[in-house]
């Protein structure tokens, strides 16, 4: 895949930063496809060792359903003409495509003395900052990862830890077609609504909310990114 690394500082606003592990390499992938994406994520940590450098993945996807490595199928509704593609993460099933800002941290959690909790509260608890910014209050919810707002879902997380790495991560929904959720059991709730920062009021510009995120998500982290 073609990489371009992309600056991701903290800004103004964001928590203090630790420098207290190794920088973070960021990568912008643009627009990919799917299962070659998450082939690389897997040949990457399986080929790491303790001097491999941690990787931020930000990008977006050709549209695609992803089911859990114990996902129901019976949650996938109607997928029509949309691949669906069973995977190696925890969970149910979700929907990537266009417009839908997908950023996979891949992070030897072992030597940054991470836990999966740890990971996936700063990932959520970093979207949560990213709408406070734009005038949008969104939550967490204990039993049911990912970000919402007034009940309807923003962003959805799901992770896998392999040898010491995770993979895989999260999903913020910026401005896309979001009909296709309507074929699926998002998550496994039926009913469940999804919303994107766009309706929200908030930004439609995905290289924008990569570029804002990223260094909130590495504040979250007490990481930096490098140079």
């Amino acid at each position: 895949m073609n990489a371009q690394s992309v600056s991701a500082q903290p800004q103004a606003g964001a928590p203090a930063v630790a420098r207290t592990h190794s920088p973070v390499r960021v990568k912008w992938l643009g627009r990919v496809p799917y299962e070659p994406t998450w082939r690389a994520m897997q040949r990457f940590t399986d080929a790491r060792n303790e001097h491999t450098d941690d990787e931020l993945w930000l990008l977006e996807h050709e549209p695609v359903f992803t089911l859990g490595m114990n996902g129901d199928r019976a949650h996938v509704l109607a997928a029509g003409d949309i691949p669906v593609v069973q995977i190696d993460r925890g969970g149910q099933v979700t929907y990537h495509g266009p417009g839908q800002l997908v950023v996979y941290p891949l992070i030897d959690v072992r030597r940054a003395a991470l836990g999966v909790r740890e990971l996936v509260t700063a990932l959520e608890r970093s979207v949560i900052d990213l709408a406070a910014r734009h005038g949008i209050s969104a939550q967490c919810r204990e039993k049911a990862p990912g970000v919402y707002v007034d009940g309807r879902k923003l962003a959805s997380v799901g992770l896998r830890i392999r040898r010491g790495g995770s993979y895989h991560g999260l999903a913020l929904n910026v401005d896309m077609d979001l009909e296709p959720f309507s074929r699926i059991n998002p998550c496994g709730f039926a009913g469940l609504e999804m919303t994107q920062l766009a309706a929200l009021g908030g930004p439609s510009d995905l290289a924008q909310v990569a570029r804002e995120y990223a260094p909130l998500l590495l504040a979250r982290l007490h990481r930096v990114a490098a140079d």
